[in-house]
């Protein structure tokens, strides 16, 4: 019976799903049709942050409810950090470069952009870190998916844009990152540069399946930063960003975690990190944003420093 995969249409979401479709038919010889699911933040032009998280997960969520899909693929950043109730998340495939990446006319790297360059991209968390650098840089809130961000650079709206690099990556556009930038100038998002396939609970035969295509250290990674994230979000709506790399330490794998709480205009910047084990990787996360919260995540959105002085 041919498996339904249901996908948002932009081109990157289509080369994701496009993936794992391929490699389901790879390990079970089974048809996969893809079925193009619009959502909410497909039809709107709104920042993400007034649309709200999940905009563009509740669609293909409620497909999958529904059984018009039995299956979905997430950019994981993407979902909102509670479960919904029925699904699962049945694979999280080896995670792509989780790195944010800078793509500048004339080849410019973030330290030859000139004074006042502007700076477009869609998230509060880019934003923050790019007031943080002390820089007269000058961030500029930028929605579309990834052509049509590349075409308003290319048509001369903004000096540069800042974007993840896996999704360049993933649709064949990676050669025009001018930097990729090192995560201790811009910490990523959670579970950046991860996927998140997802099933109905009750679907043990197609949850079989997925799990196949999981991969260990990714969903341990993606597991600390998303329990990091859920800690904070609970008391902190300011920008969070965070990254967890497995390495093997003296008894095993170890997760390493990084995590930081800007406030909007990048005066307050509070960075921490956290060790652990690959079993623990959530309590790691909640550990982690514990921490935070101790030294003022809850109050940074009540910092306001001029970035320009």
């Amino acid at each position: 019976m041919t498996l339904r995969l249901g996908t948002r249409g932009s081109t990157l979401a289509m080369a994701q799903s496009t993936t794992i479709a391929e490699a389901v038919r790879a390990r079970t010889g089974r048809d996969v049709d893809l079925v193009e699911i619009v959502t909410p933040g497909d039809r709107s032009s709104a920042p993400i942050p007034q649309l709200g998280v999940g905009v563009f997960v509740s669609a293909l969520r409620d497909a999958l409810l529904a059984k018009e899909i039995d299956f979905a693929v997430h950019s994981y950043k993407d979902l909102p950090t509670a479960g919904a109730e029925g699904l699962v998340i049945a694979a999280i495939p080896t995670r792509a470069d989780p790195r944010d990446a800078l793509v500048a006319r004339g080849g410019l790297t973030l330290n030859e952009l000139p004074d006042d360059a502007k700076i477009g991209t869609g998230a509060l968390r880019r934003i923050a870190q790019i007031n943080a650098l002390g820089r007269r840089l000058t961030a500029v809130p930028l929605r579309g998916n990834i052509d049509t961000r590349l075409r308003k650079l290319a048509e001369g709206e903004f000096d540069a844009i800042v974007l993840a690099n896996a999704g360049l990556v993933r649709i064949d556009r990676g050669g025009e990152a001018t930097e990729v930038l090192d995560p201790l100038l811009m910490l990523p998002a959670p579970a950046q540069g991860a996927l998140a396939v997802e099933c109905r609970e009750d679907d043990a035969e197609l949850r079989e399946i997925l799990a196949a295509l999981d991969d260990e250290y990714t969903r341990a990674a993606v597991t600390a930063e998303r329990a990091l994230l859920a800690e904070l979000e609970a008391g902190c709506s300011a920008p969070i960003a965070a990254l967890a790399e497995v390495a093997e330490g003296d008894e095993g794998p170890e997760i390493y975690l990084r995590g930081a709480v800007f406030s909007p205009d990048g005066g307050f910047a509070l960075r921490l990190s956290r060790t652990g084990t690959l079993a623990d990787a959530a309590e790691v996360g909640r550990a982690l944003a514990r921490d935070l919260r101790e030294e003022g995540a809850d109050n940074a959105l009540g910092v306001q420093h001029d970035p320009h002085p």
